[in-house]
């Protein structure tokens, strides 16, 4: 595992991803922190479709910076969505509005690999663009990069769309292994590419979302997913940024999605983070990990909770902490700040009476 050396003046969330905690502040971000929880976001989107907003520099700029401006956060995650890549390299797919993703054509046999082409940076000038703008912008906050994983867009271009139980998914992967391999190699490619473009613009960290692996058993996970994951990341790794690698549902994945190439593993809201960090060694710094469903709670459960989870992430050697899964879209953006103002001011007294 390579973890990058911080220096002096390094940002507290680059610090905590390098697992060198400043001792003066813990630092936050949100999933999902700039989108549907905030009036300007909706504002700003009107008669424009996800994927039309993701293509404009412009707005792919204003939208990231929102929420730093808003709420204060230690760092800004860059506006776009996991199915852009796959648009650029000539996917067609579309983005319905209360649906998600739906792809046209399902890829389902051999003869449909060859409807996933490859990606160069070339073909996605507007995010390389909007990258440089949003640096220049940020100043010292961290930028950071993402893209979904192979396995989650699979899932997409194999069930056709959004799915409950990835059953065509699991059936193609067990079945035809020739054919899975083929697909998830291809979408590490594109991953990849989409990744590094960010970085080598100007992002200072990169987040890598397989969301919805959360379904597989850890023996599927480490034959059929781990190898392509492990793919991106180390393209990523060899530019020397932190990484981040973040599932849903994934307390039992949590070693191998970390051994996959991570330095940062996302922990969603099901396990305590001092268990997480148990489970992976003390090796790796943590991010998360508060149930965003508890958004909607009485502030004093939010801030106990908050409280709690800080507490908890003092057993890692670096805690960033964010939610446990992405900013639901009914959240009152009041609360976020609450929160973020209690991990700023409480966070530092708490994780050092914790490591007591």
């Amino acid at each position: 595992m390579s973890v990058p050396v911080p220096s002096p003046d390094l940002s507290p969330f680059l610090a905590a991803c390098a697992r060198r905690q400043l001792d003066d502040r813990v630092p936050v971000w949100f999933m999902r922190q700039a989108g549907r929880s905030l009036p300007e976001y909706k504002r700003v989107r009107v008669g424009i479709s996800m994927l039309d907003s993701c293509a404009r520099p412009d707005l792919v700029t204003e939208i990231t910076l929102q929420p730093v401006r808003r709420y204060g956060v230690d760092a800004a995650i860059f506006y776009s969505d996991i199915m852009v890549p796959l648009k650029a390299a000539g996917v067609d797919l579309d983005i319905v509005p209360g649906t998600g993703p739906v792809i046209a054509e399902p890829i389902r046999t051999a003869s449909d690999l060859d409807r996933v082409r490859p990606l160069s940076a070339d073909q996605i000038p507007y995010v390389t663009e909007a990258v440089r703008r949003l640096v220049a912008e940020l100043g010292e906050t961290p930028l950071i990069g993402f893209a979904g994983a192979p396995f989650t867009l699979a899932s997409y271009l194999v069930e056709g769309g959004p799915s409950k139980d990835y059953a065509r998914t699991k059936a193609l992967m067990v079945s035809r292994p020739d054919v899975w391999h083929d697909l998830c190699g291809r979408l590490a490619q594109i991953s990849a590419t989409f990744l590094v473009a960010q970085v080598e613009a100007g992002a200072g960290a990169v987040q890598l979302f397989d969301s919805w692996v959360g379904s597989l058993s850890a023996a599927d996970y480490a034959t059929f997913v781990q190898p392509h994951s492990a793919s991106v990341l180390e393209a990523v790794g060899r530019l020397g940024v932190p990484r981040i690698h973040f599932g849903v549902g994934t307390g039992e994945l949590l070693r191998p999605m970390a051994a996959a190439g991570a330095d940062v593993v996302g922990v969603d809201w099901r396990i305590p983070l001092d268990e997480a960090d148990r489970r992976l060694g003390h090796r790796y710094a943590l991010q998360g990990n508060l149930d965003p469903a508890l958004l909607g709670a009485p502030w004093p459960v939010v801030a106990e909770r908050t409280r709690a989870v800080i507490a908890a992430g003092a057993a890692a050697p670096g805690h960033v902490f964010n939610l446990g899964h992405g900013v639901p879209p009914d959240t009152d953006p009041a609360v976020l700040q609450r929160v973020v103002d209690l991990v700023h001011e409480e966070g530092s007294d708490i994780r050092r009476a914790a490591r007591v």
